[in-house]
């Protein structure tokens, strides 16, 4: 067995000696510095450094050749050291609420995923009910992070949040009605539109609507194209509710609200709405007589209990685009990326009806 001797380790590292030192010594040794890690396979401090940069200037057979070291020797970078000479943290603080949502969980594992790959760490701040947006806000100044994501679905008071990601790279993501603020998100105006087109297309004409959040800007987008849809085929809109809530229980009661209205069709502002309305319809009896659409494609949306129409969120792509915002040198001023998702038709929308779906587990 090698047995390491701390100062024979030492005396090679420090430069005074020529002695070559084992794996099994540096393992058991103290951390080793970037400087040590130079000397023992015969590279500069700063190509050290740039290996473990993404995106950095270096050469692939080099970065290899001093990751294989690293890994070997038990090095890893001094993440603090790293924060005091580049100034930079390379964590982005995460704004989020309305985790009831099962559409934000999703959503946040891909780009929790997507920022790792770029080298990126995720710090969450979350606006839960009831807690005070602006002391959450005042919370990201308090931490050095380098960019802020956010996510809230909760209005956000404009003001707040200009100060509050001041300096930093800011994004809104699937956020809307802040225009000082780069914004990436779906294409809500194509997907209301392309969800009334198919009700029309299967023969629907009587429409209800159950909203979320009415005053959000996603909500006030996606009830605009719906409603300037409908009139320009000739639709109906029979009636609107809300329970100002993207969850199950709110898409129960809304719909119960709507049945006696006699709509052909209803559209929800999300998929966890229409699954509560599902589940109401079908306990009425009347899911011959009323199609359903949803909006988001969470994954319980095609399950065989549901197999609900819907509008897919193109979440992949905005997570890329949003991680290629942080990463880009300059992003220029604040503009809206807006991406398009894919309609997807189920049964719910199915003519004939879609009383012989399998009621969910």
């Amino acid at each position: 067995m090698v047995r390491s001797n701390p100062l024979m380790i030492w005396w090679a590292l420090s430069g005074t000696g020529t002695r070559q030192v084992s794996k099994t010594e540096t393992a058991t040794a103290r951390p080793l510095t970037s400087r040590q890690l130079a000397a023992l396979i015969g590279v500069s401090q700063s190509a050290i450094s740039r290996a473990f940069t993404p995106g950095s200037s270096i050469s692939s057979d080099l970065r290899s050749k001093i990751l294989m070291a690293a890994r070997d020797y038990g090095y890893r970078p001094n993440a603090i050291a790293s924060m005091l000479t580049t100034r930079r943290t390379n964590i982005v603080g995460v704004v989020v609420s309305d985790m009831q949502n099962p559409f934000y969980p999703a959503l946040l594992a891909q780009l929790t995923q997507g920022l790792q790959a770029a080298g990126l760490q995720s710090l969450f701040f979350n606006i839960s009910p009831g807690a005070s947006i602006e002391d959450q806000l005042h919370a990201i100044r308090t931490y050095n992070v380098d960019a802020v994501v956010i996510i809230s679905a909760t209005v956000l008071n404009e003001r707040m949040l200009t100060w509050a990601t001041e300096g930093r790279r800011s994004i809104l993501l699937n956020r809307l009605g802040h225009e000082d603020i780069t914004t990436v998100c779906c294409d809500n105006t194509l997907g209301f539109r392309s969800l009334v087109d198919h009700l029309f297309e299967t023969g629907r004409r009587r429409i209800g609507y159950v909203a979320g959040f009415t005053t959000s800007g996603v909500g006030l987008v996606r009830y605009s194209a719906f409603t300037t849809r409908l009139a320009e085929l000739g639709m109906r809109l029979v009636g609107t509710s809300t329970r100002q809530a993207y969850t199950h229980e709110a898409g129960r009661l809304s719909t119960l609200d709507l049945i006696p209205l006699e709509p052909d069709a209803i559209v929800y502002a999300s998929d966890i709405l229409a699954l509560g309305g599902i589940e109401t319809i079908r306990m009425a009896g009347r899911a011959k007589d009323i199609a359903v659409t949803g909006f988001d494609d969470i994954p319980m949306a095609s399950w065989p209990g549901y197999s609900l129409t819907t509008y897919r969120q193109p979440v992949r792509e905005i997570v890329d685009r949003t991680v290629e915002l942080l990463l880009a040198t300059d992003i220029g001023p604040p503009q809206r990326h807006t991406l398009q998702g894919e309609l997807m038709i189920r049964a719910t929308t199915d003519p004939a009806g879609w009383a012989d779906v399998p009621p969910s587990a």
